[in-house]
């Protein structure tokens, strides 16, 4: 399919900056026969006894770095993922001014080199740190890396450090968070469970790529960069388990879907999964597994809305979202909800 598809005009000034407070006051849009605008704390209405929903419990790691060369230029790098050798995948602004060999320091006793320079403005990064010191420098150096759209000063705000993480982040990996999670509260999972429903946890560290625009003209051109994830065997039993019984799987957000997806047979069956995907999701595609969804509203022409449009339908995803302009609603990480079911299912 052409990108162009996938466009519409979205007004700048509805990309949430900050999130709603308390979290389980945003807005939903239920997408379905007709339009309903409920809030978050709608949701219990919205399940049923016996269905799973499945929420991704990767931890976002603050990995955005604020450094300089020996030469004094200073130079922003970006965190994407550890690499088989020790090392580190990154971006660097500005990339130009690096070379193999550079040394860019960010604190006392903090620093890395620049071990190779490959696409896209990306670099590789060593440093003479364990992965627990390293990630102790992270904690006490970073920041959030938030999406470009979310504007922010150079050194970020502190209020990130919680907003951008979801209540059940457990395993440090992301990248980006997994964003429809971070409208959960200890209440609204009371709610849901007290329906009959399960809440089960899976992994997928969120990787830059989901920021990154579609460059190419037809989707089929577009690759996706992979992602690590994994699904244990519990959770695995236990959502075939409740597809037997009839039981919906929900799954809160995109990135949950991507990886039920990504390990499903042909008729359904979830299978325990540890390792790399890239599965890239647009219309046309057969779902396997997952029944409804719960996710933010989406940017243009992105590999997110092309998933949404592959699950409920293009033109009834268009006509969602124009509502959702009309009315409103705030996009994106720190926006509003939506929830959707399979356009093959009632």
């Amino acid at each position: 399919m052409r990108v162009s598809d996938f466009d519409f005009e979205l007004p700048p000034g509805l990309i949430a900056q900050t999130p709603a407070s308390p979290r389980d006051s945003a807005r939903l849009l239920a997408v379905g026969k007709n339009l309903q605008d409920l809030g978050i704390a709608d949701l219990p209405r919205l399940v049923r006894p016996g269905d799973v929903l499945v929420v991704n419990d990767t931890r976002v790691i603050p990995v955005r770095l604020a450094g300089k060369k020996d030469s004094g230029t200073k130079i922003q790098v970006t965190l994407l993922k550890p690499l088989a050798s020790g090392a580190w995948q990154a971006l660097a602004r500005p990339g130009r001014k690096l070379s193999s060999s550079d040394r860019i320091t960010f604190a006392d006793g903090f620093s890395c080199d620049v071990a190779g320079k490959g696409e896209d403005g990306q670099i590789t990064l060593t440093f003479a740190l364990t992965e627990t010191q390293l990630m102790a420098a992270l904690d006490d150096h970073g920041i959030m890396p938030l999406p470009p759209y979310i504007k922010r000063s150079g050194s970020g705000e502190q209020a990130d450090r919680g907003n951008y993480q979801t209540m059940f982040a457990e395993t440090p990996g992301a990248v980006a968070a997994p964003t429809a999670g971070l409208h959960f509260t200890p209440d609204l999972i009371k709610a849901v469970e007290e329906t009959g429903a399960q809440i089960l946890p899976l992994t997928l560290h969120v990787g830059a790529g989901t920021f990154l625009p579609v460059k190419v003209d037809d989707t089929q051109d577009h690759k996706i960069h992979a992602e690590w994830g994994e699904i244990t065997a519990a959770t695995a039993d236990t959502i075939n388990t409740a597809k037997e019984r009839s039981g919906r799987i929900i799954a809160i957000g995109t990135t949950a879907l991507r990886l039920l997806e990504t390990t499903a047979t042909d008729d359904g069956i979830v299978r325990p999964f540890s390792g790399d995907t890239d599965i890239f999701i647009t219309p046309g595609y057969k779902f396997k597994v997952v029944d409804a969804l719960l996710t933010n509203f989406h940017l243009p022409c992105s590999t997110l809305f092309m998933l949404v449009s592959a699950f409920s339908g293009l033109a009834t995803m268009k006509a969602a979202y124009a509502h959702a302009i009309t009315a409103g609603y705030r996009f994106y990480s720190y926006g509003d909800a939506c929830w959707l079911k399979r356009a093959d299912v009632s």
